[in-house]
């Protein structure tokens, strides 16, 4: 039961019962509820500041967790541009130099894209920034990626066109240095054999018995291996490409007839005295688009650097050939 409270009246000398208006109590009951209204969203609001739920300690985690990743991946992507960089470093200066090709300038290798924002769709998040620079490294990366991988595409094609360029040039000697007597004549002006007037001698003839080994000097096909050009008797060429042709002539045999492929030092025939040749001996003869040229600059593939100065110095001496 509510206790019931009284005041003095001065007026009547005498103690009058306390009547609380309806109204007044309503006031009291709005202000009181106002006021707890007002504590308790202030006292969420502190709570929420300081004290945070289950749910948004796992999103923070969650949220920690992936800026770690992108630290990460950030790193990642560091590496793989230094190590990028390096293989670039090597394409220009040393593979597409050795191969004579033009170096692929960085501007190209670091070209982004222009055109549309490819990024728009990243954009309005707390972490746009992050993830927008994310995206456009690792476009970067695999746009220079693609860049470089094609430039290794072109010089495995120049390597390999350089692999088969460097073995078709004739470059060893068609006759080993244990089977020669001597090396009797070189390109230049020799005297001829037969009317011992001085004319110009087109190739390098090589002495040696009847019958010993000749080589091929480079890879190549057989184009001719017959006895139908005058002076050379039995006698055999080789189209190596690139320009390049080798002769051999005045043979006692053949090993090789016309439309066969060889490769470099394949035995293709023997030394004879067919034709106009006045002893055995090997007439060898080297072709640069068409023009005749001195064999005694192709000789780096099969000798040491004594018995090639040694050979330059015995075709050096205006001598007598052999045909």
């Amino acid at each position: 039961m509510a206790k019931v409270k009284y005041y003095y009246d001065p007026e009547t000398l005498s103690y009058r019962k306390i009547e609380r208006k309806k109204r007044k109590t309503l006031q009291y009951a709005m202000i009181f509820l106002l006021g707890s209204a007002l504590f308790g969203f202030l006292f969420v609001f502190i709570a929420s500041q300081f004290v945070q739920s289950p749910r948004e300690r796992a999103l923070k985690r969650e949220l920690s967790n992936l800026q770690l990743q992108y630290d990460i991946l950030d790193k990642h992507v560091d590496d793989a541009f230094a190590a990028l960089e390096n293989v670039e470093d090597r394409d220009n200066n040393i593979y597409r130099l050795y191969f004579e090709a033009n170096p692929i300038p960085n501007e190209q290798r670091r070209a982004g894209f222009g055109g549309v924002n490819r990024y728009r769709k990243y954009e309005g998040y707390d972490n746009s920034k992050l993830i927008i620079e994310s995206n456009k490294r690792l476009d970067l990366l695999q746009k220079a990626i693609v860049v470089q991988s094609k430039s290794l595409d072109e010089i495995a094609v120049l390597a390999a066109d350089k692999e088969k360029f460097l073995s078709s040039i004739p470059a060893i000697q068609p006759v080993k240095n244990e089977d020669l007597k001597r090396m009797a004549s070189g390109y230049g002006y020799r005297t001829d054999p037969f009317t011992k007037v001085r004319k110009f001698h087109f190739g390098m003839d090589f002495t040696a018995p009847r019958g010993t080994p000749i080589y091929a000097t480079g890879d190549g096909e057989v184009i001719r291996a017959d006895n139908r050009s005058t002076g050379y008797g039995n006698h055999i060429r080789i189209d190596h490409g690139y320009g390049y042709q080798s002769l051999y002539g005045h043979l006692f045999k053949y090993n090789v007839k016309a439309n066969q492929k060889v490769k470099r030092g394949d035995l293709i025939g023997f030394v004879g005295s067919t034709g106009r040749s006045e002893a055995p001996h090997l007439h060898y003869e080297v072709f640069k688009d068409g023009e005749r040229i001195n064999p005694i600059n192709f000789y780096y593939g099969n000798l040491s650097a004594e018995e090639y100065a040694l050979l330059l110095e015995k075709a050096s001496l205006e001598n007598q050939s052999l045909d």
